[in-house]
């Protein structure tokens, strides 16, 4: 078994591609000329977009849609960086709302917490360095 794909059911596949260039830095692989799915190149595991339409055709009880939420919800995407407070500032000029600020964990990792005008859940932090 072999972990593929992470696909994030958005409310605008375009919007969050480029919201994820802008923030974070990330190169698009390709957007679906229907506009309902997009990929970004992330290394080995594709981080994908689907439109809510793709959603609801795939489960018959329909989903939570993460932009509706008013709490970010119980999965988020973690992204390494070696500096995370500059990562957080572009990510927050980007758009994104900030949950919680680069803190330092107890363990020696720096961490913050942001949430994406698409509802997503974004981790930023540093390398956990073996010890």
């Amino acid at each position: 078994m072999q972990f593929g794909y992470t696909i994030i059911y958005v409310p605008d596949v375009a919007a969050s591609l480029a919201f994820f260039e802008q923030a974070f830095g990330m190169t698009r692989r390709f957007l679906h000329e229907s506009g309902t799915y997009g990929e970004l190149e992330t290394g080995a595991t594709t981080l994908a977009f689907a439109d809510h339409s793709l959603g609801h055709s795939n489960f018959a009880g329909g989903h939570v849609a993460a932009h509706t939420s008013a709490q970010p919800l119980g999965m988020e995407i973690a992204l390494i960086t070696p500096d995370v407070p500059t990562a957080h500032k572009q990510a927050l000029g980007s758009g994104a709302t900030e949950l919680a600020p680069p803190s330092t964990k107890p363990w020696g990792q720096t961490v913050s917490y942001l949430r994406c005008p698409d509802g997503t859940l974004v981790e930023l932090c540093t390398p956990i360095l073996a010890g």
